[in-house]
Parts: structure tokens; sequence; C-alpha cells
């Protein structure tokens, strides 16, 4: 039986080897083309960034319209993202920054979106994310900015306010936290530790499982895991990358209290994207603190029939009870009813940034 099944196999392997050195064969005809536009803009002395993130998701979009299966949809998103972050890598590696160290859910959302021809940068914290994307000690940056759980990440929300730098694309991630030790045990737990908002997002599972354990809060969650890669007492919250990462193993997995636990990412930069015929806006408003302002506010989006997919409060902390909101409408910036809302909108408000415009993620 063991030899017939060989044999019925043995055409299609060799199919699949002859298929295999064909797609080799183009990757390389691809890479080959996308050096060639290097030499030119480099002839011409185009000072253009090596990260066009508009082109790239109308690379992807067109090719999920041709797709005829059995290959999904997000297959071709996942196999692209990296054969273009392939060619981008041969004339210059990307720097992303990131919240570290390797192993974080940060990590994991930049190379998903970048993928992994890339040179990672991981950062302490995310005031160091903006800081190196700003002095140009890295290209761009990825951080967090709302949880499906938790709300909004408001040092990410407050840095967006307080810089320089424009989103350029976002990244949704599931995220499902695990909690690991150097054994697989809890036997000799003692502490706990985590991201604040990885805390939060656990808190009916600890309060559960472990009442008595002591909760200790952690600059990231791969953070975490690197301490309890050194310390036998101390459990950490964080994904399976980060096991792999520290060498840890799984006590318990999926212990999220929101089993369709999500984070958006913002891919933050100095560049900005043109319009890829699939985008969105985000900007920031304050209003006058009067009767009927937030409503006015409102209203150039409704007369222009333009679309708001997110609208978070931030206070101004002017002592004052003003507050910032932080908006993100469907449509790029430069499209006419976008254009049109957002002048109206400035003729109403006291204050309005706009962050960017970027290619929505399906």
């Amino acid at each position: 039986m063991a030899k017939h099944l060989l044999e019925r196999l043995r055409p299609w392997r060799e199919r699949i080897d002859a298929l295999d050195q064909q797609i080799l064969d183009l990757l390389n005809q691809r890479a080959q083309a996308a050096l060639e536009i290097g030499k030119i803009k480099e002839a011409y002395n185009a000072e253009d960034s090596i990260l066009k993130p508009e082109r790239e998701a109308q690379i992807i979009t067109h090719l999920q319209n041709l797709n005829t299966g059995p290959i999904t949809p997000a297959s071709v998103q996942a196999v692209w993202s990296e054969v273009i972050s392939a060619c981008r890598g041969l004339e210059q590696k990307l720097r992303v920054a990131f919240l570290g160290p390797t192993g974080s859910f940060s990590e994991q959302a930049a190379l998903a979106h970048f993928g992994h021809f890339v040179e990672p940068v991981p950062c302490q914290s995310f005031d160091e994310v903006f800081r190196l994307v700003e002095v140009g000690e890295a290209d761009v940056g990825m951080v967090p900015v709302e949880n499906s759980t938790e709300g909004a990440v408001n040092r990410t929300l407050d840095l967006l306010l307080n810089t320089s730098l424009k989103v350029l694309g976002e990244h949704s991630l599931a995220i499902h936290h695990n909690l690991l030790t150097q054994s697989g045990s809890m036997e000799q737990v003692q502490r706990i530790m985590a991201h604040p908002q990885a805390l939060a997002q656990c808190h009916n599972w600890l309060a559960t499982h472990y009442p008595q354990i002591q909760q200790d809060a952690a600059s990231s969650n791969a953070e975490a895991a690197r301490i309890a890669s050194q310390d036998a007492s101390v459990a950490a919250i964080a994904g399976k990358k980060a096991a792999e990462s520290w060498g840890l193993q799984v006590a318990h997995a999926g212990i999220q209290d929101d089993a369709q636990n999500r984070t958006r990412f913002l891919a933050v930069g100095n560049i900005e994207s043109l319009p890829s015929g699939n985008d969105k806006t985000s900007l920031i408003v304050a209003v006058p603190n009067r009767a009927g302002a937030v409503h006015e506010m409102l209203a150039p989006f409704a007369q222009h029939q333009v679309s708001m997919t997110r609208l978070e409060s931030r206070p101004a902390r002017t002592g004052q009870w003003e507050y910032y909101f932080y908006m993100d409408l469907l449509g790029h910036q430069e499209e006419p009813a976008v254009q049109s809302a957002l002048q109206a909108l400035k003729q109403q408000v006291a204050f309005c940034k706009i962050l960017g415009s970027y290619p929505c993620q399906d």
C-alpha cells in the first residue's frame, strides 16, 4: 500500500517541484524589476521613500481581485506582503521601531504589516518609538492605538497629538494571551507580570484562577517574558512568540477574558501616503467650550456623506474640562468629499490636526 501511495503522489510532487522553480524564477525577475526602478530613481536624484504604502496596498488588492482560489484573499495578502518586503529589502532594509524586547505583540504586528525583510528596532517605551522615528534613527514605527476590550491606548494618543509623525498604515492583530513560566507549571510562581493593558484584558481569568498571586506591571509583555526567563518565581502574560523567544513554556493558554480580543496598531513615519482607492483618514480636533459645539463638529461629515468609523475623547489637560477628539474617517483627505468635509470642519473647531491618510486594512 505504501508503494502504491508513493506512486500516486510522485507525479504531483514533481509537478510542485516544477512550479516552485517557475515561481522562484518569476520572483527573481520581479526583484530585478524592483532594483531597476531604484536605479532609475537614483539616476534622476529622486529623493523618494523606499516605502510606498498606497502602491503596496494597490498591488495586493489587485491580486486579491484577480484571485480565483483555492488560495484565500488573506493568504494572498500574507504571501505578497513578504514578496514586497523581500524586494524592498534588496534596495534598503526598512528600520521598524516597536515596543520590545523581541517577542512582543507590537513586533508581531510590525512584521505582519511590513514583512520580515526589515531591520527590527525594539524600544523600551512608546515614547522611544516616536523619538527614534522623528530623528531618523528608524524609518517607521508600529504602536498600538486601541484594544477591543480595554479601549484606547492613551499614551499613543498623547504622542500622536504632540509629535510631528504621520499615520501611514494600520494593522489589526488577534491577541491571544498565555501564562508563561520556565517549567510550564505555576507551583513556584509568586508574581504574575505583564503590561497593564494585558493584565486588564485577563482580569477576570486571573481573579478566578490565581487571585492570591501578586500582579506586577511591566513595560511590555515581552519584557515580562524576559524577566520570567531569568526568574522561576515569575509568570508572564504574553504571546506564543514571546515564549519561543525567551525559552518559556505555556502554563495556561488563551487566558484573555474576550475570546475575540484584538488590538489595532498604527504605522507612523515621516512620509504621507497617497490615495490607494480604499483609505482611512485620522485626525484630532478640539472644539470651543460652548453649547452645540460637538454637534457642529460632526455636521460637516453628514453634510458631505463622509463616514466616521471612530470617535474617541481625551482630556486636554488644561484644567478647563476641555477635550481632544480623535476621529477616523473613511476616505483619503485628497478625495473631494473628505476634502470638503475637512474644510468645513476647520471653520467650526478651535484646533484640527490631520494625522494622515492611509490604506484601510479590510
